[in-house]
């Protein structure tokens, strides 16, 4: 196991780290002695709390506002972190945006944008990333059991998300000559903002919902940051083109609600974080 400060020296870029699971992996980055860039796309309020939070640390935290759904977003980003940094050590592809909507309502303004803020957006923003990791690195998504398994309202951000693990695997082989692993984090019952919009636009019991989790409660934000502060670490060096399932074991149960009925057409999105998708009724 990496000792405290194992990230001393390093700089890490995390999407959508204004709050939620994002916020959280900044913070514990920051607390092991990364220089974090805190991207986010419109809540500076949130962005210089969560700057603020990382004082005090053993690294520190910068923010950067850009919309990573805008390719001319992703190279503000990038740019700002060549400016103010130099190079890059770890990128990490957190922020996300999707209808939960069925299939027959989805319209191709859903998809474009599905599209964008998840799959294009990662791999755009890994090519911009690998280009300053001058010492090797590491790349991480974060994912969800929505790719692997279908869930009500979720078909718009599920195949995106298996787009992404998709993306993961291609990456690792290509860019394991440049030293730069990557991998995915897929979230399953996970406790963020985002858990609610989806529950009241899919019809889903939340409570019962965590009754078949075999841990018996639901996932924190906590709990999907310390995945990706593993994989990010030197004990993860011989990992790649993985993808870790931070799910309380739900996954294995065959307890995943099935589709057969019929979602309201609540137009809801997500944003900044991993979805959280792996509920059942």
């Amino acid at each position: 196991m990496e000792s405290i400060g194992a990230f001393e020296g390093t700089v890490s870029v995390v999407t959508g780290a204004s709050r939620g699971i994002g916020r959280e992996l900044a913070l514990a980055l920051a607390q092991q002695g990364a220089t974090v860039i805190v991207n986010y796309k419109r809540d500076d309020d949130a962005a210089a709390a969560t700057v603020a939070a990382a004082r005090g640390t053993r690294g520190h935290a910068l923010s950067c506002r850009a919309d990573v759904e805008d390719p001319a977003g992703i190279q503000q980003l990038f740019a700002f972190v060549e400016e103010t940094c130099g190079r890059l050590d770890h990128f990490v592809s957190n922020a996300a945006a999707g209808p939960f909507k069925p299939v027959h309502d989805l319209k191709p303004h859903h998809l474009d944008r599905c599209h964008a803020m998840n799959a294009r957006a990662f791999v755009l923003g890994a090519q911009q990333a690998a280009r300053l990791m001058d010492r090797g690195g590491r790349i991480v998504a974060m994912s969800s059991l929505g790719a692997a398994f279908a869930l009500p309202g979720y078909a718009a951000m599920g195949a995106q998300k298996a787009a992404l693990e998709a993306w993961v695997r291609y990456l690792a082989c290509e860019f394991a000559p440049l030293g730069i692993s990557a991998n995915a984090v897929s979230g399953g019952l996970i406790d963020t903002g985002t858990l609610t919009l989806y529950a009241r636009a899919a019809g889903v019991d939340l409570d019962a919902a965590v009754r078949r989790v075999p841990r018996q409660r639901v996932g924190t934000a906590q709990d999907m940051a310390a995945a990706a502060v593993f994989l990010l670490s030197p004990a993860a060096d011989y990992i790649t083109g993985q993808t870790l399932v931070v799910d309380g074991g739900v996954g294995i149960t065959g307890q995943l609600q099935p589709l057969g009925h019929t979602l309201p057409p609540v137009d809801t999105t997500v944003g900044g974080g991993a979805s959280p998708p792996t509920v059942s009724g």
